[in-house]
């Protein structure tokens, strides 16, 4: 009797724990919801957020922490059915004129058509290194992981653990890299008919609004962090493998295959816009 009460308990401890796993890392605890006047909204005691947009407004939230160097994961649902002109905004930026920022932008399209993930970096205000891809799968039907892996080596964009982009720090070669700024993660879900979809020539149908993005599942635990200028998370470098994470041989392979087969755009290989020579990073890859 004595063994089964002592497995018992330990059962209802584990369970505990699992529930308190389920719990924490909540987005009460990690965002702030910034705008949208109740169009953004939190959900199942923490665990789930979405951001929803009308024809009065759009809605966003914004990270309580900055961060300086990271892993970062967030699973999106992105807007179903006709999306045309809307774009669900998930990035990293800094503040100020020359600000620092990496982005993933995702462009409704109508229905049955796929979405554009659009890509980018900025380092000192300066962008201008778009790269878009479609997706292998339906983003509307379910959670997928968009992940920001951020360190002094490279930033890698992935997609379900996939990586799709990589921007390298090539400062030896004269190209900054976004190093010294903090920055906060934002989202939001917005009207941008004019540019969005097909270049702004497909509109917003507004016929079936509320537009709706769903969040859930973040984890920064493998970041640099702060609260406050004061109030730096440690980042002990051998403990934290991802700081000097670059990818390995099948991940070049993984890469290889989605820029082959999903890269719709890349501002790398497009010659009429930069006529005078590509950006120097283009040809340190």
């Amino acid at each position: 009797m004595a063994a089964s009460a002592t497995k018992q308990s330990m059962l209802m401890l584990a369970s505990l724990l699992v529930l308190i796993g389920v719990t924490t890392g909540s987005f009460y605890d990690s965002f702030d919801i910034t705008w949208g006047a109740g169009r953004a909204n939190i959900f199942e005691t923490g665990q789930l957020l979405t951001c929803t947009l009308d024809k009065i407004s759009g809605s966003g939230f914004q990270s309580k922490k900055e961060y300086l160097f990271g892993k970062i994961d967030m699973k999106i649902k992105l807007v179903a059915g006709n999306s045309a002109g809307t774009v669900t905004a998930y990035y990293l930026s800094s503040k100020g004129e020359k600000w620092d920022e990496i982005d993933f932008e995702f462009l409704g399209n109508v229905t049955g058509q796929p979405y554009v993930l659009h890509t980018n970096v900025f380092t000192g205000g300066i962008g201008n290194r778009e790269m878009q891809f479609y997706l292998w799968f339906d983003p509307t039907a379910d959670f997928h992981t968009y992940t920001v892996l951020w360190n002094p080596l490279n930033i890698i964009f992935l997609v379900d653990g996939i990586p799709i982009r990589v921007f390298k720090n090539n400062e030896a070669n004269g190209v900054a890299y976004p190093k010294n700024q903090p920055m906060k993660i934002y989202s939001s879900l917005w009207e941008a008919d004019d540019w969005a979809t097909q270049g702004g020539r497909v509109k917003i149908d507004w016929t079936n609004a509320p537009f709706s993005a769903s969040y859930k599942s973040f984890n920064d635990v493998d970041c640099c962090s702060r609260t406050s200028i004061w109030d730096w998370v440690t980042c002990n470098a051998n403990s934290n493998s991802w700081m000097w994470t670059t990818l390995n041989a099948n991940q070049l392979g993984q890469l290889k295959w989605v820029q082959d087969d999903y890269m719709i755009y890349n501002y790398c290989t497009d010659f009429k816009r930069f006529p005078q020579g590509l950006p120097t990073e283009c040809n340190h890859n």
